[in-house]
């Protein structure tokens, strides 16, 4: 497939070979202005056809070599902004016009894919954005001085500025795939953002005037919110087809230019929950790199060693340029609310205005996905509107439902996905109403839970279980410090407002701290064996290793120590089930009464053994207690319960605090997510930003061992739980 030198006669040369010469033409030597009408044949396409995989990388190849002389790449682009303002500008523009666009904005997705992929020096240069020179120019066509910056503008504005429709669903989605070609540079770096990457069609997305990226973001959240089907006659959706098919070139629907082109390999995966709807998911990915990107300032150039791979100490002291994106997710505002405010300002679009609602109920719907919860995380931590708008809703358990039915499912879940909930968690657990109101709501049945029958109990109950259960699963191989603390720390927030917590809940509390301490004494011993006689440890790797363990297994306990101590002091009247558990398994706590680390926060829980065990050795009783008499007993006593002789600690509270440079692990995630997701393909050994080795998730086999998956150590290194004394 070349460069053919004569053209077929449109009138009598079939439909493929009118294809076969014009795509070959498009990847050959032979330069046609912009102004030619080449462009329009090429653009205008109506074809099914299948092409080998070994022709299309040939194409590809060819347009690499040739586009540095041709610059058909950037004419390409130019046509794709000509024919998004033509959209745009005619109302009821004829469905030719959207053909156009659709093929101009799939063709430049497969060869810019290929120039991104196998570019040799990261240099946008090789791309040859702009025209030469002496390149002719209709008069009536006007260009920007920069291509990236043209085609950006009028893809954005597409997006933000024309509804959803039948006529416009596959256009929508095309421009959607462009925009992960486009930003796809991004994959030839590292997670550490420096001066000198070269990231233009992204930067172009960068500059652009508020207002228009006010209308993208609501845009791509309404495309969540509403999940608009795709017409299959009308646009051009991505065909689905078994991997290694033979035929990679391949047209959907008589009106729509689709061209398939291996490796631009589009496959929707079944493997999510429910239907897919690719719009709305593509744009959720879209906005979620659109938020996370940073660009250094050029300012800080000279403090960045690229060849430095440690750049730990050197990214500290970057400073980025302002993401217009992640501001206008920030101050999003709920349009329902402030109606008034926004007929009074409708002429101001430079704050994106939703339905909280609908997004709220969307979100409850799909957060057993990871996208659905990395964005629940972005506006929980960075709008404060829209977290005080979940902690005032009374139907919180919309979305704190599928969080624990996932958390419960740890096993079968990517590390980074239980990490990012329990955060969201975490951050929820900082407000004292919501951990007060979870307590009131009453769970009929959780039919999911399956280790004990939970009946008629509370959500904050059940938050409590399925926490402690998390900890227990991850701290059987101790190699998530982060996610331990995030667990810990949110109970510990709940600690105080707590109220009429369950039998099994207070039950798997302190089952918490006995298996917490039997770990921790474990460690004691093999340490004191290792000092034997003479009372010295060798001072080698694993002396030390078990020294620190030893350190990670008492900062546990005295947190779950803490716990106890707050429910009891501040919350005890109102769980006596937790009394009850403390009484059941008091022989726990007794090898720690007189700990130098814990004896203080002992004393109070003996205090109260002492109280309850007296008031209960007083009564007599014909006859063996029974443990309704003993909780009766309890109940009743605690009605009486004044506190005399508590020693008040203060509250603890934990807040989550974001690192200074999320991006190092967001922008990896989120593209991973889109390979998994959105069936994005990449060449797997130009890719920097992520070892693309490791697998996205983690599986369990049929015995619950996990066999392919990856640690989250980047999440760790990039994350803080903060302690508020």
């Amino acid at each position: 497939m070349g460069a053919v030198p004569s053209s077929p006669g449109h009138s009598e040369a079939r439909p493929a070979e009118t294809a076969e010469y014009l795509v070959g033409t498009f990847v050959g030597e032979k330069s046609f202005p912009v102004g030619s009408d080449f462009w329009q044949k090429l653009l205008e396409l109506p074809l099914n056809l299948r092409w080998p995989a070994d022709r299309v990388r040939e194409a590809c190849q060819l347009f690499a070599r040739n586009n540095s002389c041709t610059r058909h790449l950037a004419k390409i682009l130019i046509h794709l902004a000509q024919c998004l303002q033509e959209c745009m500008s005619v109302s009821g523009a004829p469905s030719s016009t959207y053909v156009k666009a659709s093929n101009a904005a799939y063709i430049s997705s497969v060869f810019l894919k290929h120039l991104i992929e196998n570019a040799q020096s990261n240099s946008v240069e090789e791309l040859y954005l702009s025209l030469n020179d002496s390149e002719p120019i209709p008069p009536n066509f006007v260009i920007d001085q920069n291509v990236e910056n043209l085609v950006m503008h009028n893809v954005l504005k597409f997006i933000g500025l024309v509804d959803v429709s039948p006529n416009t669903s596959g256009l929508h989605q095309e421009l959607l795939n462009f925009l992960f070609v486009a930003m796809s540079t991004q994959l030839l770096y590292g997670p550490t953002p420096g001066p000198a990457d070269m990231n233009p069609f992204i930067d172009a997305a960068m500059t652009r005037e508020s207002s228009l990226v006010t209308m993208v973001v609501q845009r791509l959240l309404l495309n969540y919110i509403t999940r608009p089907r795709i017409s299959l006659n009308v646009g051009s959706y991505p065909p689905f087809g078994e991997a290694g098919q033979p035929g990679v070139l391949q047209r959907v629907g008589s009106a729509a230019a689709n061209l398939v082109l291996l490796p631009f390999n589009y496959l929707v995966s079944s493997s999510g929950q429910g239907v897919r709807n690719p719009l709305a998911e593509c744009s959720l990915h879209v906005l979620l790199i659109l938020n996370y990107y940073r660009k250094c300032n050029l300012a800080d150039e000279s403090i960045t060693d690229r060849s430095d791979d440690s750049g730990t100490s050197d990214s500290l002291s970057k400073s980025f340029v302002e993401n217009p994106y992640c501001k206008a997710l920030e101050n999003m505002r709920d349009i329902d609310l402030d109606r008034v405010d926004f007929e009074k300002n409708a002429h101001n679009p430079s704050v994106v205005r939703l339905p909280f609602a609908s997004l709220f109920d969307t979100l409850g719907r799909c957060l057993t996905g990871e996208t659905a919860a990395l964005l629940l995380y972005s506006l929980l931590h960075g709008n404060s509107d829209f977290l005080e708008y979940v902690l005032v809703r009374t139907d919180v358990d919309t979305l704190l439902m599928p969080i624990l039915e996932t958390l419960y499912n740890t096993s079968r879940r990517s590390s980074n996905h239980i990490y990012i909930l329990l955060i969201i968690l975490l951050i929820l657990s900082q407000d004292s109403s919501f951990n007060a109101s979870i307590h009131k709501m009453i769970l009929a049945s959780v039919p999911w839970y399956q280790e004990h029958l939970l009946h008629q109990t509370s959500l904050g109950s059940l938050m409590v279980i399925i926490l402690i259960r998390t900890v227990k699963y991850n701290l059987s191989k101790l190699k998530d410090l982060y996610l331990h603390t995030t667990c810990l720390a949110t109970l510990a927030n709940m600690a105080p407002h707590v109220h009429r917590l369950s039998p099994y809940a207070s039950q798997r509390l302190v089952s918490l701290f006995y298996m917490l301490s039997r770990k921790y004494n474990k460690l004691a011993e093999r340490i004191d064996e290792k000092r034997g006689k003479g009372g010295l440890v060798v001072e080698n790797d694993l002396a030390l290793d078990m020294s620190a363990e030893l350190h990670i297994y008492a900062d546990f306990l005295r947190i779950v120590l803490e716990i106890l101590n707050a429910i009891l002091t501040y919350a005890l009247p109102r769980n006596p089930e937790v009394v009850y558990a403390i009484m059941h398994r008091q022989e726990v706590f007794q090898p720690f009464k007189s700990h130098p680390r814990f004896n203080e926060l002992i004393e109070n829980i003996f205090l109260v053994l002492d109280h309850f065990n007296s008031r209960i050795d007083a009564q007599k009783e014909d006859g063996e207690w029974s443990v309704e008499k003993v909780l009766q007993l309890i109940i009743s006593i605690c009605r009486s319960w004044r506190g005399e002789g508590m020693k008040m600690f203060t509250q603890l509270h934990f807040s989550y605090e974001q690192e200074s440079h999320p991006e190092e692990f967001f922008t990896p995630y989120i593209w991973r997510l889109t390979f998994s997701q959105c069936g994005y393909s990449f060449d797997a050994s130009a890719i920097i930003l992520f070892p693309p080795d490791l697998p996205l998730v983690k599986l369990e086999s049929e015995d619950g061992e996990k066999t392919t998956g990856h640690e989250n150590g980047e999440l760790e290194k990039r994350h803080a739980v903060l302690l508020d004394v």
